[in-house]
């Protein structure tokens, strides 16, 4: 069983940046790729940046590639999401997610097995 916990969410102003966590419980963290995703408002969950187990792969959804960064720590069991530029259309839960089968990652949140409980992110105009 793999825990995930998320933190970093918050109210920003736009233009503004945060920086989300989410640490895993378990030490083969570093086979898995990891997801984040969100939801808006009356939205269903959405893909927004992905990235595989080494940490050479990355994948953004179009609507924040230039504005956000997923990187991870091995050592540290974590995985982030550097926010930059942050508009109001970013309001969401986000949520990160572990892929336990597979190293490489994925945009479907079928393929990911685990998940956090989600952090919300707020961004004010």
């Amino acid at each position: 069983q793999v825990q995930l916990v998320e933190s970093g969410g918050g109210l920003v102003q736009a233009g503004g940046s945060l920086r989300l966590s989410c640490q895993a419980s378990e030490r083969t963290f570093t086979n898995y790729a990891m997801g984040w995703f969100r939801q808006p408002p009356g939205k269903e969950r959405e893909f927004v940046a992905a990235i595989s187990w080494s940490g050479s792969g990355t994948d953004y959804t179009d609507s924040v590639k230039g504005r956000f960064t997923i990187s991870r720590d091995n050592a540290k069991k974590t995985v982030y999401l550097q926010m930059n530029t942050l508009k109001p259309g970013d309001t969401a839960v986000y949520y990160c997610a572990a892929r336990t089968y597979y190293s490489t990652y994925h945009r479907g949140a079928d393929q990911y097995d685990y998940w956090g409980q989600g952090t919300q992110v707020t961004v004010s105009s």
